[in-house]
């Protein structure tokens, strides 16, 4: 069984364990040792590319690990440690403080002194503020330390640019099935070589099922996975066959209703309301529905997502079919008043209706034109004939006297009539396309401009 990384004040990396006979979990026994034991990250680790022939060269620069839980950010930056040779210090946002970073300056000058290079890892670097953020600088610019920090979070941000100018961000994606796959029997291996020591050897085995069930459960992460795999070890009963399977039973007992990798109001939370905007923007109902349920089945609040399927419906949708937006409140409304799961089956409804719709972004692009308008234009005064005149005074000052009522004009219509400022030349914000209701909508309008001015 591997053990973690352990060393005193002179080794490669930093001791984190106090005694072999503690107990460590099953995800940080069989932490890599060796990047050919690392499992995932292929496009990092081609030849030719940067994060490779730094690790091959010996040679570190400072960092930004960005990814999901679970896929080997911790585990990368003490490879890259021991395979260069650097004292490694490690602190936790979470936990850490002004004080922690002091303390890991003075011994990475220590160090340095002493000739030998330190690697500070900060994990979840983004729960840092800007001032502890920012104590970080002068040490990464003149090499007192290589930085690495791991986020789960978009360094865009959630780290401030000084720091993000002086690192490089590479870019961790989610281990796919033949990863997991990989990391799993690996450890399954490992239990049987640490248990082969006993008098009687009992061999774990795992039922082909009970894996793939395991492989998508972790959903993208191998600290998921190997937490799951020690809960079946332990569980796990002895066979007629003097075996200890892990069958699909136990792993389907273990799981009962866990949901799926959602980080609720992270990166992946906003990822996956992209996605679903974006799928009824394109008119795919099917992918449009299954975005919706992979929001529901993380944990998503069904009311969030209502009100932002409204916004479609004005934003995507508009004037081309203006039953779109009542459906969406309709939705909102249901999951108002009846909850789960009958107000979700209403958003999904409404979440392919929306998707099938005729689609226009006439009236968004209008609104968001004449706002900018209004923000940059002066305070122009109402026409005189648009306002009323409600006095004896403000009919003597010529309030409304030149205002023609439409209704009493030929078809409806004051052709010719100006409804702007008098100072400001008349724009047409909204111009409707040929889609849907806005073709009609656009045909009325083209032949009330081509009546005579009176």
């Amino acid at each position: 069984m591997n053990d973690l990384f352990s060393a005193a004040s002179d080794s490669s990396v930093k001791d984190t364990a106090s005694s072999n006979n503690r107990y460590q979990p099953l995800a940080a026994r069989m932490r890599p040792l060796e990047l050919d034991e690392y499992a995932g990250q292929k496009h990092l680790f081609e030849a030719g590319k940067p994060l490779y022939e730094t690790i091959q060269s010996g040679r570190p620069h400072s960092m930004l690990l960005w990814g999901p839980p679970g896929t080997g950010k911790t585990t990368l930056a003490q490879i890259i440690a021991k395979r260069c040779d650097c004292y490694f210090i490690a602190i936790s946002a979470v936990l850490g403080s002004i004080k922690d970073i002091r303390a890991a300056v003075e011994q990475a000058k220590l160090n340095q002194a002493r000739g030998r290079q330190t690697l500070l890892f900060v994990d979840e670097v983004h729960r840092f503020n800007k001032s502890q953020q920012d104590a970080f600088l002068p040490y990464v610019e003149d090499g007192t330390f290589i930085f690495i920090g791991a986020t789960t979070e978009n360094p865009s941000f959630e780290v401030n640019n000084a720091l993000l100018s002086r690192t490089k961000t590479y870019v961790l994606k989610s281990l796919n099935e033949a990863d997991l796959t990989q990391v799993l029997r690996r450890a399954l291996i490992s239990e049987n070589a640490q248990n082969a020591d006993l008098s009687k050897v009992i061999p774990l085995t795992i039922d082909f099922e009970a894996e793939q069930l395991m492989v998508n459960f972790a959903d993208g992460d191998a600290r998921r996975l190997l937490n799951l795999l020690e809960m079946a070890f332990e569980l796990a009963e002895v066979s007629d066959e003097e075996t200890r399977p892990i069958s699909l039973q136990l792993v389907q007992s273990l799981l009962g209703e866990s949901r799926r990798r959602f980080d609720n109001k992270g990166e992946a939370f906003y990822d996956q309301i992209s996605a679903l905007h974006k799928s009824v923007r394109g008119s795919d109902p099917d992918a449009s529905l299954y975005w919706f349920c992979r929001m529901l089945d993380g944990g998503c609040d069904p009311l969030y997502i209502a009100r932002r399927v409204v916004r479609m419906a004005s934003e995507d949708i508009g004037n081309a079919d203006p039953r779109a937006l009542q459906v969406a409140t309709n939705a909102w409304d249901v999951q108002q008043r009846l909850g789960s799961p009958e107000g979700e089956l209403a958003i999904a409804q409404a979440v392919v209706y929306l998707a099938v719709a005729a689609k226009s972004n006439a009236v968004y692009s209008a609104f968001k034109q004449c706002m900018k308008d209004i923000k940059q234009e002066t305070s122009y005064e109402v026409p005189l004939h648009l306002r009323n005149a409600p006095t004896e005074l403000m009919k003597s000052l010529d309030y409304g006297s030149e205002y023609r009522y439409s209704h009493d004009e030929p078809e409806g219509y004051s052709a010719g009539q100006n409804y702007f400022p008098d100072e400001k030349e008349a724009s047409q914000y909204y111009q409707p396309v040929d889609r849907g209701m806005e073709k009609q909508i656009k045909q009325k309008m083209d032949y009330l401009k081509s009546l005579p001015k009176r």
